[in-house]
């Protein structure tokens, strides 16, 4: 999965976000948008593709739901906890709607490719049901709604890539910026239902991908993340033209070198990355350039090769082991986050007990962790049974939690003492009298604010203490 914000944490406490208020691009219908994203950077990224077409049909952004015509729930399917959160917020939405009854609200994302029509029935108040490569159409399904009807778009395309829309940031900093770079995956995890609701992968031109972190650096942004289910698997070649050459196909490593070209003052980072995938090619292009940060997030789900197979993971403990070994040889200041399900079907204490001993060995900066759930149609849920009692799977879970908890602090300990290249975001969560940013590996510092430096600005921060999720530390010159 995609990873939202540089912390411990369980997969339950993925971010929501809405849309902030900015001018529109189209000529002005009066009527107002609202979106809401949860899940992982993907949803918020196409929550940026949407507000892009409907800003070119002269809508306008809001904040405030309750002012909204048209509100947009884009959603997550990954866990039963994330759709049961949407649906308390539906309801939430009713009382407006009763208000406004030309409300019109609106679900997107995965959870609307996994209920398609069903869930114009199970929720009455909800209009238009949309999915990921469907955003196109949002402009017509309105329209449809507008004439009394109820709509629903939730086909699935081999070729859409929203390559040729520019996305409108939504509570943008201005500083950093999503870039999708692939949609759809290929894996078959049995536990995941993201080839289910994001269809087969396919690859963006790399031509446009570069020409967006161009234009995103022109604007002034100074951090780019290219985005994909499994950048590592990235491949585009131009469509064949009748008596020219062949054009060269570009992967994951050369993608990497282009974006990182744009400009020495353009930080990139990416997630996510398959362990069955990610080569010593991208590896050593990551050393090469000092603007790629130096940070992988690399799923690992277990560190038991029998549930790995039953996962459908594809690789097993010791080739896991070996591309952390690669990792470390090839970049030895390379951060690298995971994430972690406990509790999968027929899953022994022995085989948690592995999880544990490979979070032993690679001793993980961060990750996200949850107990597994089932997810209707998956692999698992047709193959398995869901056979490890909650009670267990929670146990586990904390055990897991704990455990990284010792990790994190362990590795914020070892960066106390160093200076690093901190890219400033904006003033710290709890104090306007500090500034705040990341270091190459993802980790957040918070330093006093020095009025010879504004967001967007790169300073060089002496850590001098940690909390457990924080380094705290001054600029030096």
């Amino acid at each position: 999965m995609l990873e939202l914000e540089h912390t411990t944490k369980t997969h339950d406490e993925a971010r929501q976000g809405e849309a902030l208020d900015m001018l529109p691009t189209g000529q002005s219908t009066g009527r107002k948008l609202y979106i809401e994203s949860y899940g992982c950077q993907m949803n918020f990224s196409d929550s940026e593709i949407v507000a892009s077409i409907l800003l070119d049909r002269g809508f306008e952004t809001t904040k405030d739901y309750k002012e909204a015509d048209v509100v947009f729930i884009n959603t997550c399917s990954i866990r039963e906890n994330a759709e049961q959160r949407v649906r308390n917020r539906l309801k939430e939405f009713e009382s407006a709607k009763s208000k406004n009854p030309g409300m019109i609200v609106g679900v997107l994302g995965c959870m609307a490719e996994r209920l398609k029509s069903k869930f114009l029935e199970e929720e009455k108040l909800v209009d238009v049901v949309v999915g990921p490569d469907a955003y196109r159409d949002l402009p017509n399904l309105i329209d449809k709604v507008d004439d009394g009807n109820r709509a629903v778009n939730v086909l699935l395309s081999r070729e859409e890539t929203y390559a040729d829309i520019n996305p409108v940031r939504l509570n943008s900093n201005g500083i950093s910026a999503f870039i999708s770079i692939m949609r759809g995956c290929d894996n078959m995890c049995s536990f995941c239902v993201v080839p289910f609701t994001r269809g087969r992968e396919r690859s963006r031109d790399a031509q446009s991908i570069v020409k967006e972190a161009q234009d995103l650096f022109n604007a002034g942004y100074r951090e780019v993340t290219l985005l994909g289910q499994n950048v590592d698997s990235y491949k585009y070649s131009a469509p064949a033209v009748e008596g020219e050459e062949p054009a060269a196909t570009v992967n994951f490593a050369q993608l990497l070198a282009l974006v990182a070209d744009v400009s020495p003052e353009l930080r990139v980072r990416f997630s996510t990355s398959h362990p069955k995938d990610i080569t010593d090619e991208v590896l050593y292009t990551m050393a090469r350039y000092e603007n790629i940060c130096k940070y992988i997030h690399l799923p690992v789900q277990s560190g038991n090769s029998r549930i790995l197979d039953l996962m459908n993971r594809t690789y097993d403990r010791a080739w896991y082991m070996e591309r952390v070994d690669a990792i470390r040889r090839i970049i030895p200041a390379c951060g690298i986050s995971t994430d972690v399900i406990t509790g999968f079907c027929t899953e022994t204490e022995e085989e948690h007990q592995d999880t544990l001993s490979m979070m032993d060995y690679v001793k993980y900066d961060f990750a996200y962790m949850f107990a597994y759930s089932e997810r209707p149609g998956t692999l698992a849920a047709k193959r398995y049974e869901d056979d490890i009692p909650e009670d267990v799977k929670k146990r586990r879970l904390t055990e897991v939690v704990n455990k990284q908890q010792e990790h994190s602090l362990y590795r914020l300990q070892g960066y106390v003492g160093k200076v690093h290249k901190v890219l400033i975001e904006g003033f710290s969560k709890r104090s306007d009298q500090d500034y705040c940013g990341r270091n190459d590996q993802n980790t957040m510092v918070v330093f006093p604010v020095d009025e010879r430096f504004k967001p967007g600005q790169y300073v060089h921060v002496l850590a001098e203490r940690c909390t457990s999720a924080t380094l705290i530390g001054k600029i030096i010159d």
